[in-house]
């Protein structure tokens, strides 16, 4: 593979936007695929995404825009996902070009609904790319602080430690550092689960709970999701690394978690329709909830939190007598 590949980033929202600014820093040129043709003229026109991280001015000559997912594909050795994975089915139906030779990175924090796999593992077995030829971007890292150039660590784990270094060699840069690992299974599950335990810390605060107990169930969510990533995927890993840790503290607590505000919609009381709705950005861990709650039925982890959060969400269950019960049940 060229030591200076070419990349494309797909989708429209912030974090695609997020990764176009970082890779912009270090490559002469990217290609960038979103749907939305309005949205590309007013980039071209104006210099920044109306609909997403609007204070990010891009040079536009770096820039090659495009709304064919082809065309970008075609152009590209790595290929970044950064799109809601209750999407990328649909996106993926769309390409004629083949993926064979590409490098793949998933910036997905998902599952994807329609195989119930994580991106890296839909792409292994859907489309035949080899793990090596799999990686994954993940935090601790929200796309509003990128764009304010607030200093912020990126996780890139990869099956070929030479393309996870080359990937984290061009998203670096004085505001970003890199860090590089081999778990591309357990970071990418500990990206999903972490978006239902902030939903769960959401869901709290609309409940009226302070910070003591937002405190002793990130504690237990963290516990819980080691229970649960050890059950899928066996290997030697410190659950207390930024990517696993790191990155459910700052989704469980930050005020740019939309997971966090989509729970602390329905803990006020919100219906999950009408969440949805009052919502401009897609909330993750909604579909991962379910994805989570149904790979535990054959897993078979304790996982309480998870538990009370489908309950809610899918049963229609009272949120507050769930967590009534959940708060019996953590320590």
């Amino acid at each position: 593979m060229n030591e200076t590949p070419k990349f494309a980033v797909i989708g429209g929202g912030s974090w695609a936007t997020a990764i176009a600014k970082m890779l912009c820093v270090n490559v002469p040129e990217i290609a960038w695929y979103m749907r939305n043709t309005y949205a590309i003229e007013h980039i071209k026109l104006q210099k920044h995404n109306p609909n997403y991280l609007s204070s990010v001015e891009f040079d536009t000559k770096k820039l090659k825009l495009t709304n064919d997912i082809n065309e970008a594909v075609a152009y590209a050795d790595y290929i970044i996902f950064a799109i809601p994975s209750a999407f990328l089915s649909g996106e993926l139906e769309k390409l004629t070009e083949s993926l064979k030779g590409k490098v793949i990175f998933s910036a997905i924090k998902g599952i994807v609904p329609e195989t119930s796999l994580i991106v890296g593992e839909h792409f292994h077995r859907k489309y035949d790319i080899p793990y090596e030829n799999i990686g994954v971007i993940t935090g601790p890292c929200h796309a509003e602080e990128v764009a304010l150039e607030r200093l912020s660590y990126l996780t890139i784990a990869c099956g070929d430690q030479k393309k996870a270094k080359i990937m984290g060699r061009h998203l670096n840069s004085h505001y970003i550092n890199t860090k590089i690992s081999d778990d591309i299974v357990g970071t990418e599950y500990a990206a999903m689960l972490k978006n239902i335990y902030a939903i769960a810390a959401g869901i709290a605060h609309g409940l009226g709970y302070g910070d003591n107990f937002q405190a002793l169930l990130m504690s237990n969510a963290i516990r819980e999701m080691k229970k649960f990533i050890r059950k899928v995927h066996k290997m030697k890993r410190n659950i207390n690394n930024s990517a696993y840790l790191g990155d459910l503290l700052v989704t469980g607590y930050s005020v740019f978690s939309r997971n966090r505000m989509f729970g602390n919609m329905i803990g006020k009381g919100y219906t999950v329709k009408s969440a949805m709705m009052e919502m401009s950005m897609v909330a993750e861990g909604y579909y991962a909830t379910k994805s989570a709650y149904t790979l535990n039925s054959e897993y078979k982890a304790k996982t309480p939190i998870i538990d009370a959060v489908y309950s809610i969400l899918y049963e229609g269950k009272d949120a507050k007598s769930v967590f009534r019960k959940l708060t019996e049940k953590l320590d």
